[in-house]
């Protein structure tokens, strides 16, 4: 049997309001929405759960993940407040044109590569090139 199309929730809850108010029978919501009586039953159940969940405070679980997460934010965004007023301090203190870029050949060096572990830096061109 090809499954139905997605039902969005509020049809669903109109259903299931429908059996759960005698309305209508599980075998007409059921042929309505063309799925099983089984998938009403699922519905009703998950219903009638969710709102046995919202009386019993289940909003107070969400309310304290949520309390959770924003208290997480706050200790996230006053790291990270830390580090950049850190970084702007060093920033300060520090000449960028004393310090030598990685790419920049060290003073006083005229051979090999700029490149650390490279043929050229090792003298391995040398030792290829040598004629005996």
């Amino acid at each position: 049997m090809a499954r139905p199309p997605v039902m969005p929730p509020e049809e669903k809850a109109k259903l299931v309001l429908g059996v759960l108010a005698g309305k209508l029978t599980v075998s007409q919501a059921a042929r309505e929405a063309g799925v099983s009586e089984q998938a009403i039953g699922n519905w009703r159940r998950q219903f009638i759960a969710a709102g046995s969940q919202g009386l019993e405070g289940g909003d107070r679980l969400s309310s304290e993940r949520e309390r959770k997460l924003r208290a997480q934010i706050t200790e996230l965004k006053t790291a990270l407040g830390e580090v950049y007023v850190q970084l702007r301090a060093r920033r300060q203190t520090v000449d960028f044109h004393a310090v030598p870029s990685p790419t920049s050949k060290p003073y006083g060096v005229n051979t090999g590569s700029a490149f650390r572990g490279s043929a050229a830096s090792s003298g391995y061109r040398e030792a290829l090139t040598r004629v005996d």
